[in-house]
């Protein structure tokens, strides 16, 4: 039995890589490498993400996508630097999806029930990889948005004394956050190297943020030759009711879990005085026995 388990297992491993030189596939050193490169994150690839890139990116090949659809999933990945084009991001997830499936395989053998667990789960594997992108972007999103209305607040200043645009940029990036630097840093680039306008336009389509629209909407009238200091000084009013809108919205949800806790401890509190009270009562039992 153990011979034929070993003949099994070098079998395999030589059909794999008898097909995976058939194929061209590369090393999963050099897939991860790959893969690394093209991201901005600073977590490594695992062995088993760089198999399935690579089986993603034979299957791209394959994929269709409208014009409309493939412009917007372009515009998502760029923006959250996930380093892959639409076709490959969708290949991925029904790359992942499909390892997830090839586990029916078995239990089709052992236990035939689980086989309907296994294909739930890669339903659930398929649209969780294909909102990754959009829940990344939400929360890159949210961080961004958190900073605006400081960054409307200095603009607001700074519009009194001088109206360099990308001096504005520049010196703001120096204290702004992780996530909100590196976009500036992209669009103090990309204003050096093209218009500003429509450097400005291309930040705000990667974000697609109605705050950030506002904000783009006065740097463009200050280029254009607007005064500017009353926008964005309403505009530093509209942010900060937001901010204290959302503060309070935060708030609202503290007590909900404040009530949760507090059942909890009442809870411990009751057992706490029933477990005297019985022990107690057992050990008057126990004295008149």
């Amino acid at each position: 039995m153990g011979l034929l388990v070993l003949f099994g297992v070098f079998l395999a491993a030589g059909l794999f890589f008898l097909a995976a030189s058939f194929l061209k596939l590369p090393t999963i050193g050099t897939a991860k490498a790959m893969l690394n490169t093209g991201r901005r994150e600073k977590k490594a690839a695992r062995s088993v993400e760089a198999y399935l890139m690579t089986l993603a990116v034979r299957l791209a090949r394959y994929i269709r996508m409208d014009e409309y659809k493939r412009g917007r999933m372009a515009n998502i990945l760029n923006a959250t630097g996930m380093g892959m084009t639409p076709e490959v991001y969708q290949a991925y997830a029904l790359t992942k999806a499909g390892a997830v499936l090839l586990g029916i395989i078995p239990c089709l053998l052992v236990f035939p029930l689980l086989s309907l667990v296994l294909v739930f789960m890669a339903v659930m594997v398929y649209f969780k990889e294909t909102q990754k992108a959009d829940e990344k972007l939400k929360a890159k999103r949210g961080q961004i948005e958190s900073e605006l209305p400081r960054f409307v607040a200095t603009v607001e200043q700074e519009l009194k004394t001088s109206r360099n645009v990308l001096g504005m940029l520049e010196n703001f990036k120096k204290n702004a956050g992780q996530v909100f630097a590196g976009e500036l840093d992209v669009l103090v680039a990309d204003m050096r190297s093209s218009n500003y306008e429509a450097a400005l336009v291309r930040f705000e389509a990667r974000l697609n943020s109605p705050m950030l629209s506002d904000v783009v909407r006065g740097l463009v009238g200050v280029l254009r030759g607007d005064d500017g200091a009353m926008y964005f000084q309403m505009l530093a009013h509209d942010f900060k009711q937001l901010e204290l809108q959302k503060l309070k919205s935060e708030a609202q949800k503290i007590p909900g879990k404040i009530r949760v806790f507090s059942f909890l401890m009442l809870m411990c509190f009751l057992l706490t005085y029933l477990a005297i009270i019985g022990y107690v009562i057992l050990t008057s039992l126990g004295g008149m026995f």
